[in-house]
């Protein structure tokens, strides 16, 4: 049968993150392509307690359905948190516990943008969230992110041209780049998109994995009238496969959220909302969050000495002080056609899977020389053998 399928997702295409991971089905492949926290920092034995507690003592509410703002007890936990960082003002943020950052960020741009409406993002970003925005036919239209965050000359010509609904960000260690927005630039951010009218969402899921450097503050906690949107998520800090994320934000804007999230899912999960909350309450956040900057810290260090000793000398790479993920990027006079070439070799000849920067471009005909490492979720003994492979396919490729 010939489908005729929406206009709101004729134009998606299945991002190439997965399509990658595929080939890691193959237990012979060496991966640096998922974005998944490191297997040894599962708290998985803690979290086997914690939920036969919850089913022993409390099933009925474990098993059944809950409200959409979330699981009281986690909401108010969250709160604390937040409020403790700067992020919530009680006086008029309110916060809703979503299926993952992922659904907070769609849903923000479901409840502010319409067709056409001009939504700028860092160029590049995330791909789950530029398909999400896509798929609301937005005009998406990327700003140059620099190494300090995005340019804001660039940002404000942009905002003056009109129409801009929405600016999203990852200011901490960003994906895919690894890079951190400056508090310079942050608050010059936050001052463009209030004199513009335009919403900030800021999506910090690695902003907990700082192992080096000094912590800077969120955007959020610039915010006196509700002009900035706040995910967060325990994907990266608990497991990602319980999709407990948040979104905090201005009561207003939260009360469409919650609209919208009961047509999408009626509520996030009770028991996995149950499980983040008795984790919170049981064990020590901060110590967790010690040993999980320990485990992240000894495998980027790791890979960039490797990187040093076995790349060409003529690829750049970014230094993360937390998060995920290393930017590599090739020569001048590469073209992004010899980059598809260089990660399909790998993959296909050599077994080692890495993503092509073209994933996280805003554009198709965006041109780009990069491609993404993740340093997280490989072995130490995987990770010394497969920044070997590319380090001799690298000079193979592009020289010495």
């Amino acid at each position: 049968m010939d489908f005729k399928f929406s206009e709101k997702v004729s134009h998606l295409q299945a991002s190439a993150i997965r399509e990658i991971l595929k080939h890691c089905a193959d237990p012979t492949v060496i991966s640096f392509a998922a974005g998944s926290p490191a297997p040894e920092a599962l708290p998985s034995k803690q979290l086997e307690e914690i939920s036969k507690e919850i089913l022993a003592e409390e099933p009925s509410v474990a098993l059944q359905y809950g409200v959409t703002e979330g699981y009281t007890p986690l909401r108010d936990e969250v709160k604390k948190i937040l409020a403790k960082r700067g992020v919530y003002d009680p006086e008029y943020d309110d916060v809703v516990i979503t299926s993952g950052a992922q659904q907070a960020n769609e849903l923000s741009a479901k409840v502010l943008c319409n067709e056409g409406d001009v939504l700028l993002a860092e160029a590049p970003s995330f791909i789950g969230s530029l398909n999400a925005f896509k798929s609301y036919h937005v005009d998406l239209q990327g700003v140059t992110l620099e190494d300090d965050g995005i340019n804001t000359d660039e940002l404000e010509e942009k905002l003056k041209a009109g129409g801009v609904k929405l600016v999203y960000l990852i200011p901490n260690f960003q994906n895919p780049t690894g890079k951190t927005t400056s508090w310079e630039k942050r608050v010059k951010i936050f001052e463009l998109c209030k004199k513009y009218g335009a919403v900030i969402l800021e999506d910090n899921p690695y902003g907990d994995l700082r192992f080096a450097g000094e912590d800077i503050k969120s955007i959020k906690t610039l915010d006196t009238d509700g002009s900035v949107i706040y995910s967060g998520t325990f994907s990266k800090i608990l497991a990602p496969g319980i999709r407990v994320g948040y979104v905090c934000a201005h009561k207003d804007i939260i009360q469409k959220i919650v609209v919208c999230k009961q047509v999408a899912d009626v509520h996030s999960t009770m028991w996995s909302q149950m499980l983040a909350y008795r984790f919170l309450k049981k064990y020590d956040l901060d110590e967790h969050l010690v040993n999980l900057r320990k485990v992240y810290k000894h495998k980027t260090e790791l890979m960039l000495s490797e990187i040093e000793k076995n790349f060409s000398s003529k690829i750049t790479f970014t230094r993360p002080q937390g998060g995920l993920f290393i930017w590599c990027t090739l020569p001048e006079g590469v073209t992004t056609q010899q980059m598809l070439d260089f990660c399909t070799v790998a993959v296909r000849d050599h077994k080692v899977a890495i993503v092509p920067g073209t994933a996280f471009e805003i554009n198709d005909t965006d041109e780009t020389r990069s491609f993404r490492l993740n340093f997280s979720t490989p072995t130490d003994e995987a990770i010394v053998k497969g920044i070997g492979i590319l380090g001799k396919l690298s000079k193979e490729m592009f020289g010495e």
